[in-house]
């Protein structure tokens, strides 16, 4: 059966921020090639109405640190309630407060949770408050909660009493070649440390970059990432005389891939969030994590990589790592991998979600 799809609360695609972002295309494009018809909302222009297939709907943005998300998915919902689909996916528990009103047009809502935004240390007081009653609201303005990680899972269930489908986040797998991008920033395979994500507090890059100079190694860390509404914080981050340290601001598609699949070790050090697509990503690509020590990111690690508490203790793992023979790196590599074949293919998301969604057309009424 061929439905139409929306999907909503993203930035868009092509992907170009974050993990919301590339899960909107990975998703959006395999649903297409099974026969669906998907439309994806956008806040920035796209000079073609169609990406692989998917229908692109561009509305200009609020540009606001506090109402862009809000106002751009309530201006996208005003436009599915007058181009309706059989059923719609939102992303961002913050967009809760939307959910209800295509369902009224008998429309069936899935809204994918992500994280505990509330603890982000970016928002403030108001925000905060706002992402704590979003919680509430989707436990019944959707028609079905997502959550993509068994503790957020477990933690709507212990907090609200609310059930929730689980569907994790997936990745990409296989090696890829050293290329452009290396060349580019001067590094070498297996001569770099690498740190990928937005440059905010709660996920560390300053903690990183420090932790780092601590080591005496020729080896590089490249801290790819940018973020807007941070200025204050990402000229922290970069304020380095570390020859050692690259800062080339964010980097998305096949330079992403291959800064991953050649780095020595990967460094994940987020405080916040689900299933963080950086890492399982990195993974995917066969790559040595070091993490920072949550109960999610353990859970998506599973004993295929290496946990760090704070500064002091990564440095003394950055110095661990290096002192490994290569056999002892290989195997945690090679159980990333496995690890990521087992649980978080694309292809098995995709398949959840196309249940999910089947599940909820077929039964609405």
């Amino acid at each position: 059966m061929r439905l139409r799809i929306a999907l909503l609360g993203t930035r868009g695609i092509p992907a170009r921020y974050g993990g919301f972002e590339t899960f909107a295309e990975e998703l959006s494009t395999r649903l297409v090639e099974r026969g669906h018809e998907v439309t994806v909302y956008c806040r920035d222009a796209f000079v073609e109405p169609e990406y692989r297939g998917v229908n692109l709907v561009h509305l200009p943005p609020v540009r606001h640190k506090y109402l862009e998300t809000l106002a751009h998915t309530f201006t996208s919902t005003l436009h599915l309630l007058r181009h309706p689909v059989d059923v719609a996916l939102y992303c961002n528990g913050a967009n809760a407060i939307f959910t209800w009103m295509p369902r009224l047009r008998g429309m069936p809502v899935a809204l994918n949770v992500d994280g505990l935004e509330r603890k982000r240390k970016k928002w403030n007081r108001a925000a905060r408050a706002w992402y704590y009653l979003s919680e509430w609201l989707s436990t019944f303005c959707p028609t079905e909660i997502i959550t993509d990680a068994q503790r957020i899972q477990d933690y709507y269930h212990e907090q609200w009493k609310a059930a929730s489908t689980f569907i994790p986040y997936g990745a990409p797998m296989g090696q890829i070649a050293p290329g452009a991008i290396l060349e580019q920033l001067g590094l070498a395979r297996r001569r770099y440390f690498l740190y990928v994500t937005r440059f905010e507090p709660e996920n560390n890059p300053l903690l990183v970059r420090r932790a780092f100079e601590r080591v005496a190694t020729d080896l590089r860390l490249a801290l790819v990432g940018d973020a807007p509404y941070a200025a204050e914080y990402i000229r922290q981050v970069r304020d380095t005389l570390d020859p050692r340290v690259v800062l080339p601001g964010a980097i998305y598609g096949d330079g992403y891939n291959e800064l991953q699949a050649n780095s020595f070790a990967y460094i994940h050090a987020t405080e916040v969030g689900g299933t963080h697509p950086a890492l399982i990503e990195a993974m995917g690509r066969g790559a040595l994590v070091l993490y920072l020590r949550t109960a999610e990111n353990e859970e998506v690690a599973g004993g295929a990589g290496l946990a760090f508490t704070d500064e002091e203790d990564l440095a003394h793992l950055l110095r661990g790592v290096l002192a490994m023979t290569e056999d002892q790196r290989e195997r945690l590599r090679a159980a990333a991998i496995e690890r990521v074949r087992t649980r978080y293919s694309w292809n098995a998301v995709t398949n959840a979600y196309e249940a999910l969604l089947r599940r909820l057309h077929e039964s609405r009424g």
